[in-house]
Order: C-alpha cells, then structure tokens, then sequence
C-alpha cells in the first residue's frame, strides 16, 4: 500500500489562484487597447491536398482589429481570388477547392495582420506547403545473386513525399520481413544484410512507404535473392553445427561497416532534437555493436538503444551532448571502431519574451527581448508591422540592444512592438504592445464568493483587478483594521493572498482593496474550512494465485456536508467494473483472479474540494510463460546442446525446466519427457541415442504450474548403431493346453539405434539337449505351437536393425498353456466326535498347470431329504477343512475339485460316516413294504398280545411284576443303564413308552422317518442286527382309572394295553 505523496488536493482557491499569477498583463476588453495575436497556424503548414486549405489568424482588440495578409512578402489581396476568403471577425484564410484549382498553386509563405487605431501585430511567417505521395517509379529488377556469407545492401530510394514517408519491408505476399541483428532496416529505409545465409532465399523482398496525409501504402517491385551456397538448406546438421560457417563452406571475416563507411563521419543536431546516431556492420560471424562516448559516459536518463544496437537515441539533445561518439562492432575474428563527431546547434530560444506594457501617462517602463542560440541570434526591433528604424522618431523612447527604454510616456506612445530574433536555424517573433491609459481601480471577478478551502491545507484567495497607475491590493479579515501580511499570510505582487495553513479559525470574510490616484475599489470573499478527506483503511499490496478471490479494501473518513465519490484506478487509468469485479462503498472484491488483473490498484476518494489516493499492488502468481528462442548448438553423435531463452515467470519463481523430444519413426506427434533441470539454468547438454530424428521443445514449471510448451526446435537426426539393449519383460504363457505365446515390450525409438528394428525369438524345452528353436519377428508377440501341456521353456529375445544384433539375452523361463487338474489324491473324512467332521487331502496327481486353488461342495442329508448346498473355495496350498455340523442326526456328501486359470479338474466324493442308530432309519424305508416284513410284524404283534395278557393276570393277581432281564442283545444309547449293565423296569403311572430314538449327542427325537413302527401302531424302538434278526422292548402303560388305595386293581382290557403302545 502506498498514498501518492504529495496527494493532489483540488479547490476552487488554487483554481482562482491562477489567474493573474503569471503571463502578460490583461486589460479589460471594454477599454480602449492595440490588437493582441490570440491564434495562428504552425510555421510549417503542411496540407492535405484533398481538404480545402485553412490558414488560421485570430486576435482581439479595442477596437475590433482588421486583417490583412502578405504572400511571399507581398500584399495578397484576397478579394480578388473568388477561391480565398476570410472568416467574419477573423483573419482566418479559407481557400476553396470544390469548384477546381490546384493547391500546388497556393505553396508559399503567408503572413497575417491585425489592425486598429492603437496599432498592429503580426503573425509568425507561415510556410504553407501540400503534401505529396508521388508512385514510385516503374522499374524492373533482376534477381539479386550474392554468395552465401557476403553483405548485402538493398537499396529502398523512396520518391520524395512531404512529409517523408514511413518505410517497411514486406515480401510481396505482405508477410512482413524477420528482422535481427543480421538483417535489419536502417534509418534510411535500405535493408541491411550482415551476412547473407541461404535461407534468405525463402522470400522476396519488398520496400513499402506509408504517407502520412493520404493514408496510402506505395510499393516498390520486390527483390528476388539467388544465393549461392556449397549446401543446401535442409542440412539441418550443418545448419545448426556449433562452427556453422566454415562447416557450410563459408569464409569467416572481421567485421567492416555498411554504414557509414569508413572510420569517422560527423553529425549535427539541433536542440531539443532527437539525436539518432547508427552503425550497421557486416561480417562473419555477425558482428555485435556497442557505443561508447568519448571522455564520460552516455546520458543514462536520455539514452536508448534500437535496431539491436545498431542505433543510439539521445532525445532532446542540449549542449552538452555535444563530442565524440563511437560504436564498435566486434565478432571472434576481430573488431573496428567508428567515430561520430556530434556538433549540437540551435535556434534561437527565449530567454526573456517581451510582454505586454501598460503605464500611465508620465510613467517610464521598459520592453525586453532576449533570446540565445547557436550562432548567436540577431534581434530586430519593428513597430506596427515596420522596421523601427524607419518609424517616426519618438523623444520618449530609446532602443539599448534587446531593450527598448520608455520615459514619461504619453498617449502618443500607444504601439505594438514586435522583436524578432534568428539566426541560421530558425526565428523567434512576438508582439508586445504599449499602452498608456489613466483607469481608476476595477475589480474583475464576481463580487461576494464563496471559497470553500480543506483544513491544513495551503490556499490562495484571488482577487483580480485592473487599474493605470496599477493599483496597490491590501486584504483585511472581518472588517478588521489590520492589513494581512506577514506570519501565516503572504500577499504577491498580483495581489494573490496566500494561507500558508488553513486552520478553523481562518474561516469568515476576506476583503481585498485596490487603491490607485484615481480612486480604489473592494471586494469580498466568504471563506468555509472543510474537514479534508482522508483514506483511513487503505489497501495493501497482496500476491495470490490466478482463479482466487482478493479484495482490497478502502475505507474513508471526509466532511459530511461534501458529496464523497469513490474511484478507482487501475495502473493508473479509470477501472472498468466487469462481471468478475464487485465495487462497494468501503472495498473493491475480484472474483477469480487472472493475470491481466496484475497491476496497480488507486483508491480515489473525492469530493468537490479534495480527493485522497490510495495504491496498492496486485501480484498474481501465473503459470510462467513459454520458454522461446530455442537453439541447437554443439551437436556430436550422442549429445547436443539446447539453449533456450526463459519466458516470464509471472510472478513465481521458475522451479524447473523439463525438456520434451519428439520423433517422427515410431511414435511421429508424440513428445516424450527426455530430462528434468533446475530453474536457474537455460541451457543444458542432451544425451542421444542412435538414429532418432530429434525435435524438442521446453517446458517452464512453478509453484503454479506448468507452462505451455515452446515452439518446437529445428530437427536433429542421430547416425545408427547396433542396438545395446534387447526388449524387457519377456514372458512366455500358454493361452491353449496345446501352445505358449511369447511376449515382451517392443523397443522405443531412442533403443532401436537404426533403421527396420526386429527381434529374434529362440526356445527350448528346459532340462534338454534340445537345440534352439527361433524365429523372426517384427512385431512384440510370437506363438509356440503344439507343445505339452505345461511344461516349462527356456525363452531369449534378442533386438536386430540393420547396423547389427544386440547383445546376447538373458533366458526367461515360460510355460505351455495349462489343462484340468486331476482329482485331489486321498481325500479323507473323518468324524472325530458328534460336533465336527475333518477332511483331508493330497495334490493332484497331474496339476497340468499352476493351481489357484481348491473348490469344495457339501450338503447335509438324512434319509431322503437333503439339505442346502454349500460351497468352499482354498487356497492351493490348504489341503484340510472341518465342518462344523449343524445336528447330530445328518450325514454330508462332499465332492472336492482343484482349480488351474483353465477351470476346475476332476472332481472326487465321499460320504460322512453314518451314525450308531441311523441304519435302521436309513433302511425303513426299503423294508416297510416287503411280504415278509409285514408278516413277521403281524407275529411280532401276537407275542406281544400274548405277554401282555400274561402280564395282565400276573397282576391282577395282586401281586407287583419285576421285569428285569440280562439280554445279550447290544443296548442303545437311550436305554437306561445301571452301573452292572441291568436295566430298571417301572409301572409307574404316565410314563411314556420308550419309542423315541436317542440322538448321538443323548438328547431324544421322535423318529423322522415316515415308515417308522409307531406308522403301524407298534410302540418301542427296534433296530435290526447284522444277521436280520428284530430286537425290540416294550413297557406296559399303568392305567390311569385304577383306584386308589385298591391293592389289587381292576385289569386293564387288551385293548387299553395295545393302545398304550401307541
């Protein structure tokens, strides 16, 4: 953040302040007074012949002037030429074309005067000239032949134009022509060759003049370059070798100049001018030019160089620029030097211009004209129009050299003087008239202002007035007695009245008196003091990334009874507020900053009185731009050197450069990143491989990003070579049972190292004698056919171009395509316990390719019904699995597969192992419907009968029935069992028949099987023994009537005990 020191505060007091402060004294219009020169044209009045032709002269006077002009020092009486007139009121000449004529006919040098009865003044003398664009003249040029390295000079030679023409060089398709130092256009308009190179033959050379007036473009008939050379242009290897010249057959010389020739020339200038010195060398190489002046240094403030050095601007010359100058042009074979002499003239300049006079009669005064130049100018004294020498002698007036002395002036005295002044290169003319008027003091400005003025600030309060004798001015505050002089206030000799500070207590009403012998007059000022308008929140100067937002702030304090405004700025120039810009009272806020935004940024605050300034900078970090200018220098077979010259880096630091290449064999229009450097350098040596044909170009990089790349470099071609690598990751897979396909990763273009890149391909079976087999193959994959099925290959790949193979490849060991696996070997089922089953198995016999891995299906199953199938897969190293059952009773089936990447093999299958009590269940239902089964059920249920009623008259006999027999029939696991093995016998009342089987885990389960016993009324449980035979047990159920207390209970029916079996 910056505030503009010091800020330009604007009020109406510095406004009135200026008038009368300096110039020439003004004599109110409605008094008598001699003419006064008010405008005129330019001395050297160039016209455009197509306009009519103006030849302006105005004054003013009391009374009204006449005007008169001379043409070429005679009287040119413009009522006679019906083409000329003159403006009403106005010396002003106007000549009319419209009806015809040729302005040519009115060149010359015209010169007006104005009359009345106190005098007359005259104008400059102005040279009225129309301006020309003659065609150039027809000509045929033959080709221009030059051998390749000369100089060569084509001349331009416009025609004569007035004013002269801007010149150019253009090809005749008006593609303007590149300039550098070694071919440029000098000041003359001529086109400089330093050395001509072949290209140069590429175009034609044309030169084009611009005028001015008639906006036309003239061209001249284009030159045709035929240059000879010992090789031709498209040798881009020597085009761009680091010794190019003797490489192309070309001499190398020192340099000499082209212009101006020789070793010393001379130059004058005139001040004020534009000093333009030039030195245009040839040479091979092209010479570089630097300027020196003799004795000091160049004027650092008014120096600049152009052309690519080949000129020297000095503006606005003064006499001490005047000495020696030289340019030196210089290249590695030698250098010379040239010699400037610059003599610095002038036209005359005013030192002191005579102004106007007015006195009152008897007073003395004088006029002075003093001028200077180089050769000192002359001056001449004139009177009304005429030499003073030949007007009527005047007692009261005595001419002292450049002063003309008057005493005791009377009216008689009124003229108007003009001094002229010249030498050689110029004349100075201007008019002063004398006045002698008796005039009592006048105010000239409106009576009772209001001057509104900022507190602390310096202000002048004016008081314009006229009067002969002039009149003394005093100022007085409130009415008060005491003149204002001295301390903070200081009157000039205008009668000004300067406030050195404004403070509130000088607010109020200011008189100024202007008193004479013939009387005095008054005038007042109301005078407001205003607090000033100050910035008190300024914006400060912020660096941020392109695309964000930033807002600068600016918040203001000023006078409330004063309109405030804010503005503002940017780069010194108005803001315009875009859709991307929001203006508020107190801030300006940029929505997504882009480079152009970068700049300056002024806060105005203004009122009517004031402004305040407030600058900030904005600094937005860009990504940089692209690198340019690059060039290819120090070229050998493996390595070349890129320089390039480094873009703006917006702000942000460049990082990195990163070099791109590009050829146009294998991947044309593809750029490749070739190597990575620091930020700092522009220069850097490329390694290179065989054979490529190079192109490169350079991209910047910052903290922002990445620059956009350059243009591309010329092209560079490598010579060939044996390849010094062979393809990378080679693999050898069968994609059928029957093949293996070998693949690897082609070569690029800077591993190839020549010309028609093949591999050759070699394989055998690994652990044989076999000799190799091989092939040729220009692509990047080669298939093996009917192999083995997976069986390992020793594989090689090795590169081969036309300069030679590479060297010997390393063997890659592949494999033939895969098949099925076979069946796992020994798979195992085993249940240790009523909760788990474990499984186990081998490998597959014949893997027939890398296994990934194991499948396992299995589902539960009891009898008839099975359960949901469930689905494993293993790793190829895990060869054991549990299950954990979900009951007791089921049984699983499992079948288990191995896998290869071709599918699953071979599948094998095994059972879980049937429970204790599941054969019988298992078998019910291939039984239940055989003859015999149901025959011996019908005996099995007559014995039963039979025991029952023996049992029944047992205890009807009142007695208690232990049953409790040893049999040699296996127990089942639901029987209950005493620690001798017998089983326990009870009648007790609603106990169930024991006809449920036991489950391995102990817990009781009705039978699920649907041809179970109970189906055909039996109670128990019965299992079948190895040989067929039943073995069965029963209960008889206590009937639940019996009466209580009764020892011997009523028997129960047949009948009631089969049903309790139920």
């Amino acid at each position: 953040m910056a505030r503009p020191q010091p800020p330009p505060w604007v009020h109406a007091a510095v406004l009135l302040c200026l008038l009368g402060l300096g110039g020439a004294i003004e004599i109110p219009m409605d008094l008598s007074q001699p003419p006064t020169i008010t405008k005129q044209s330019v001395k050297d009045h160039i016209v455009d012949p197509r306009d009519n032709i103006l030849i302006e002269c105005e004054a003013k006077g009391n009374p009204a002037p006449s005007f008169h002009w001379t043409r070429n020092s005679r009287f040119f009486n413009v009522a006679k030429d019906p083409r000329v007139s003159m403006r009403r009121r106005s010396g002003t000449l106007v000549i009319d074309f419209r009806s015809g004529g040729r302005p040519e006919e009115y060149e010359g040098e015209y010169q007006c005067f104005a009359r009345n009865k106190f005098g007359t003044a005259l104008s400059n003398r102005i040279r009225l000239q129309v301006s020309k664009s003659p065609l150039w003249p027809k000509e045929n040029l033959d080709p221009v032949v030059v051998q390749e390295g000369a100089p060569l000079t084509l001349q331009c030679n416009p025609p004569p134009g007035l004013p002269s023409p801007v010149i150019f060089w253009m090809s005749s398709s008006m593609e303007p022509i590149t300039q550098d130092k070694r071919v440029s256009q000098g000041h003359n308009g001529d086109l400089y060759f330093s050395n001509v190179m072949v290209q140069d033959m590429q175009t034609d050379y044309s030169c084009n003049a611009r005028f001015h007036f008639t906006h036309t473009i003239q061209q001249k008939n284009p030159f045709t370059l035929k240059v000879l050379t010992n090789h031709p242009y498209n040798d881009s290897s020597l085009r761009n070798h680091p010794d190019m010249y003797s490489a192309r057959g070309v001499s190398e010389r020192t340099p000499s100049f082209m212009y101006p020739q020789g070793t010393a020339s001379s130059q004058m200038v005139l001040r004020g001018m534009d000093l333009l010195l030039e030195c245009i060398a040839s040479g091979v190489p092209t010479p570089d030019i630097a300027w020196y002046k003799k004795g000091g240094d160049l004027p650092s403030d008014k120096a600049k160089f152009e052309n690519f050095n080949k000129a020297l601007r000095i503006t606005s010359v003064s006499e001490e620029d005047s000495g020696e100058y030289f340019c030196l042009a210089s290249n590695k074979m030698g250098s010379i030097r040239h010699t400037i002499s610059v003599r610095v003239k002038a036209a005359p300049y005013w030192l002191d211009e005579p102004k106007n006079l007015i006195l009152a009669p008897g007073e003395d005064g004088r006029l002075v004209c003093r001028a200077n130049g180089n050769p000192k100018p002359t001056v001449q004294w004139m009177v009304n129009g005429e030499p003073l020498q030949s007007a009527p002698p005047n007692p009261n007036r005595e001419v002292a050299g450049d002063t003309i002395i008057f005493r005791d002036t009377q009216i008689s005295s009124r003229a108007v003087y003009q001094c002229n002044t010249s030498n050689e290169h110029g004349y100075l003319l201007a008019n002063a008239f004398v006045s002698v008027l008796d005039v009592p003091p006048r105010m000239m400005s409106p009576r009772n202002q209001l001057i509104r003025v900022i507190l602390y600030n310096r202000t002048r309060l004016d008081c314009p007035f006229f009067g002969s004798p002039i009149p003394t001015l005093r100022w007085f505050k409130n009415g008060q007695g005491s003149n204002l002089d001295g301390g903070n206030y200081h009157v000039y000799e205008n009668g000004s009245l300067e406030i050195k500070m404004i403070r509130k207590e000088d607010q109020g009403i200011y008189t100024c008196v202007a008193t004479n012998i013939l009387g005095k007059a008054e005038n007042q000022v109301r005078l407001e003091v205003k607090d000033p308008t100050r910035i008190f929140r300024m914006p400060e100067d912020q660096i941020v990334k392109r695309g964000t937002t930033v807002q600068l702030e600016c918040r203001v304090k000023h006078d409330p009874s004063l309109k405030l405004t804010v503005s503002w700025l940017k780069d010194d120039q108005p803001l315009y507020i875009g859709n991307r810009m929001k203006k508020e009272d107190d801030s300006l806020t940029i929505f997504g900053v882009a480079e152009r935004d970068q700049g300056s940024y002024t806060c105005v605050a203004s009122t009517e009185l004031d402004q305040d300034l407030a600058k900030a900078y904005l600094t937005v970090l860009g990504r940089p731009d692209r690198p340019r200018d690059l060039e290819l220098t120090d070229l050998a077979e493996r390595s070349v050197r890129l320089t390039w010259i480094p873009g703006d880096d917006n702000n942000s630091p460049i990082t990195d450069y990163v070099v791109q290449f590009e050829e146009d064999q294998f991947q044309p229009g593809v750029w490749h990143d070739h190597s990575k450097f620091p930020g700092s350098v522009n220069s850097a040596v490329l390694q290179l491989s065989p054979y490529v044909n190079y192109q490169f170009r350079v991209i910047a990089v910052n903290e922002v990003g990445s620059s956009h790349p350059s243009l591309p470099s010329e092209r560079y071609r490598t010579s060939g070579a044996p390849p010094e690598s062979n393809p990378s990751d080679v693999k050898g897979e069968g994609t059928r049972k029957n093949n293996m396909e070998i693949t690897w990763t082609p070569m690029n273009a800077t591993s190839a190292f020549g010309p028609n890149l093949r591999y050759i391909v070699k394989w055998r079976r690994k652990e044989t004698r076999e000799t190799w087999n091989n092939a040729t193959v220009w692509g990047s994959r080669y298939v093996v056919g009917q192999t083995p099925v997976y069986v390992p290959y020793e594989i090689r790949v090795q590169a081969e171009n036309d300069f030679g193979k590479g060297p010997e490849p390393d063997t890659v060991i592949g494999y033939s395509g895969e098949d099925l696996p076979s069946a796992p070997r020994r798979f195992r089922v085993r249940q240790p316990n009523l909760q788990t089953i474990n499984l186990e198995w081998d490998h597959p016999e014949h893997p027939n390719g890398i296994l990934t891995g194991y499948s396992l299906r299995y589902l539960p199953f009891n009898g008839t019904k099975l359960g949901k199938q469930m689905v494993e897969n293993f790793s190829p190293n895990q060869t054991k699995f549990t299950v954990q059952r979900a009951d007791p009773v089921s049984r699983y089936r499992f079948t288990l597969s191995a896998r290869t990447q071709v599918g699953s093999g071979e599948a094998v299958t095994e059972e879980s192992p049937a429970a204790p009590n599941e054969a019988y269940t298992n078998s019910q239902p291939d039984v239940v419907t055989q003859g015999w089964f149901i025959g011996l059920m019908c005996a099995v249920a007559l014995l039963v009968l039979t025991l029952l009623i023996v049992c029944f008259i047992k205890r009807s006999r009142g007695g208690k029935y232990p049953v409790r027999e040893k049999k040699d029939v296996p127990l089942g696991p639901e029987d209950p069992k005493e620690e001798d093995g017998s089983f326990d016998y009870s009648d007790e009342d609603n106990k169930p028949l024991q006809g449920s089987q036991t489950s391995l885990d102990g817990t009781i389960k009705q039978q699920e099987s649907d041809d179970s016993l109970v189906d055909y009324g039996e109670g128990g449980e019965g299992q079948f023994n190895e040989d067929g035979s039943f073995i069965g047990q029963y209960t008889v159920k206590k009937d639940k009537e019996e009466t209580e207390g009764n020892e011997s209970s009523e028997a129960t029916s047949p009948v009631n005990a089969i049903y309790s079996l139920a």
